[in-house]
């Protein structure tokens, strides 16, 4: 786990700024009321629902071309060090978390809460804020997954396309000793 977090920290760091610039909504709305905040629950639903569909589209798209990656990786005629399989790893684990939590999300925000009678109208604000910070926090994911998915085949095309001299390919020395 440390090393995941130290391979991928500038997509990290990326995807904590995102969350934060985009949570930053949060804070500049001040104090709402449970009346208020059901207003804007019921303007900001199809927005949200098109945020996870977007979101459910892309990590699921993200999944199908990371074996696309995997079949140019294995059919190079490089031999490729097994860092770069964990980093097509650990892409396929957060877009599938990402997968996962936004579709959670999508109907967990589908139940028709504003035309229930029995919710206390003080709920309604605690459902606001979470939902903005939740579309936050899928948000700055999603950006990470996009910035480890660029490193990782910036990396593919250093080594198939430019046929560079990479880290991540083995070298003659490397492959008699293992």
């Amino acid at each position: 786990m440390k090393n995941f977090f130290i391979e991928n920290k500038k997509a990290i760091y990326g995807g904590i700024v995102a969350t934060l610039f985009t949570g930053l909504g949060v804070f500049l709305l001040g104090q709402l009321s449970g009346y208020e905040a059901k207003q804007l629950i019921n303007s900001s639903h199809q927005g949200l629902n098109m945020l996870c569909n977007t979101i459910i589209l892309a990590s699921a798209t993200i999944l199908t071309l990371l074996l696309t990656l995997l079949g140019i990786s294995t059919g190079t005629d490089s031999r490729l060090k097994s860092e770069h399989y964990y980093q097509v790893l650990d892409i396929a684990k957060l877009d599938t978390i990402l997968l996962i939590g936004s579709l959670i999300m999508f109907q967990l925000f589908n139940i028709p809460i504003t035309k229930a009678d029995n919710v206390p109208i003080t709920w309604y604000s605690n459902v606001y804020w979470f939902s903005l910070i939740l579309s936050s926090i899928l948000s700055g994911i999603m950006i990470t997954v996009v910035l480890m998915l660029y490193s990782t085949v910036t990396n593919i095309i250093h080594i198939v396309g430019l046929k560079n001299d990479h880290r991540l390919i083995t070298k003659e020395k490397e492959k008699r000793a293992s």
